[in-house]
């Protein structure tokens, strides 16, 4: 059964839950609105990624590498874009 490799299923799955950060990209820079995401929720997830990162480093799984890479990468951006967006206007 080639089509159950272990490797080829963590590639799919790592395929899916990554692309399911798009829409929330999509959105934040459409609208530019990002006061109901959680910056906590990010810093907390975004520490998660990175572990995970390491552990695909630690078993040396592709797999795991290039999806948690893209996934900190479009995290990162989300919790960027509400800083920025969020951020106080300077008075002059």
């Amino acid at each position: 059964m080639a089509f159950l490799n272990p490797e080829l299923i963590g590639s799919i799955a790592g395929f899916s839950t990554t692309m399911s950060f798009v829409p929330q990209v999509v959105k934040v820079l459409r609208y530019r609105d990002t006061t109901a995401i959680s910056s906590s929720t990010y810093v907390v997830y975004l520490f998660g990624i990175v572990l995970w990162i390491v552990y695909g480093l630690m078993i040396h799984s592709m797999a795991i590498l290039v999806a948690n890479i893209v996934t900190l990468i479009l995290a990162a951006l989300v919790l960027g874009l509400k800083f920025y967006f969020e951020r106080e206007p300077v008075a002059h």
